[in-house]
């Protein structure tokens, strides 16, 4: 199950994307190659999560090379990356760390003693299989 952090790292980077778009659609000084910093109480308020839980998931998303951050003024946070470059997947795996479908796959469960009679762990690694495409081929580009 995808949780709250999941979902609200998306909706994040959903938010940013979307002030990108709409500042490259026009309103951006031609004079700077990027977009500009978005407050994240702007964010806060706009996707009505808390400020402080969206600094948590801010610093994930900093960490993995996602988003860069600046203080001041004009402070904030935007992409690193155009959003046809992001997938879905790899945001979740950010803010969610493993999403196995069960406890025997996932990244540090090691052999399970079962593996070699168990007749559902072939359904589990196709359902896992099928859920990390599906997701990898959701670009965030998609979601704006």
């Amino acid at each position: 199950m995808i949780s709250t952090r999941g979902r609200y790292a998306l909706r994040v980077m959903i938010d940013l994307a979307e002030c990108e778009k709409n500042t490259a659609d026009g309103e951006l000084d031609p004079s700077k190659e990027a977009a500009p910093y978005v407050a994240l109480k702007d964010v806060a308020e706009r996707q009505g999560i808390s400020k402080k839980y969206l600094e948590i998931i801010a610093k994930d998303l900093v960490t993995a090379g996602f988003i860069k951050g600046t203080r001041g003024k004009s402070g904030g946070y935007r992409l690193t990356r155009k959003p046809e470059e992001y997938t879905v997947q790899e945001i979740l795996d950010v803010s969610e760390g493993d999403l196995a479908a069960v406890a025997c796959l996932a990244k540090d469960a090691g052999i399970c003693p079962r593996s070699s009679y168990c007749k559902t762990l072939p359904m589990w690694q196709e359902y896992d299989e099928l859920t990390r495409e599906f997701f990898s081929r959701k670009r965030l580009s998609d979601l704006v």
